[in-house]
């Protein structure tokens, strides 16, 4: 898991412009109105769109932004346009697997944007299933920690549930089956954890090691695809040296 750990915290702490904080949450605005849209606005009974709001909670989107999204799932106003949730699979330096979970409203500009990013990284497109059967889902919350903390809020998360857990550079990344998600950030916030994210993720079973060279190339390449305004996410059953990651923090 410690790929996923790893790319994972350099996407929160990596800074955040303007311009990439619209786009991020153009993206978290489709997850909401899609969940609306397939399970309805009743929170109770919509595990999906709890999720997706407490992931833009996370994220500081404002309130206003929320609503409307919400609104437009549940049909009280809309723009008429339909997204297909759709997932390509792939292949990125040093054979690596990648998946890249998409909501678009064109499928043929979607694909080739992807597989335009992959070519250009020495990477390729994959057929479907021929990556997905090395990932499982599950629930991942990143705590902000101080080096006293981690070991009493793993502690505190198992008890609760969780499955693993694992801390790098400052953050505490705990995984759990997705129905133990919502008990265990509750668990945490009671706690009084800094949790700065919950989601539902696909975590690789085993990872590949890259080194530092492919290492940057595969940095770069889920970079440009978390860019592309078609993808959602993006997992990879990739791991990075910590000079690769270091030199990718800096650029």
């Amino acid at each position: 898991m410690s790929g996923h750990s790893k790319w994972s915290t350099i996407k929160h702490k990596k800074a955040i412009t303007d311009a990439r904080r619209g786009k991020l949450f153009t993206k978290l605005s489709k997850e909401i109105i899609v969940a609306a849209k397939q399970g309805g606005g009743d929170l109770e009974m919509n595990f999906r769109l709890r999720m997706a709001i407490q992931i833009a909670k996370d994220s500081n989107m404002p309130a206003d932004n929320i609503d409307r999204a919400i609104k437009r799932g549940t049909g009280e106003s809309s723009d008429g346009v339909a997204m297909a949730e759709i997932i390509y699979e792939g292949y990125g330096p040093g054979g690596i697997g990648i998946m890249v979970e998409t909501l678009t409203d064109n499928k043929n500009r979607t694909v080739s944007d992807i597989r335009s990013t992959l070519s250009k990284a020495g990477g390729n497109m994959a057929e479907n299933g021929a990556v997905a059967w090395q990932f499982e889902q599950k629930g991942v919350i990143i705590v902000d920690i101080e080096a006293t903390d981690a070991e009493n809020l793993a502690l505190a998360a198992i008890d609760a549930g969780a499955d693993d857990f694992e801390t790098y550079d400052g953050t505490l990344h705990v995984y759990s089956e997705p129905n133990s998600l919502e008990n265990i950030r509750s668990t945490l916030t009671d706690s009084e954890a800094n949790v700065s994210s919950t989601e539902l993720s696909m975590i690789p079973n085993n990872t590949i090691m890259l080194d530092s060279k492919k290492a940057i190339q595969t940095l770069r390449l889920l970079d440009s695809l978390e860019e592309l305004d078609d993808v959602q996410k993006v997992y990879s059953n990739a791991d990075f040296p910590e000079d690769a990651l270091d030199n990718f923090k800096a650029s």
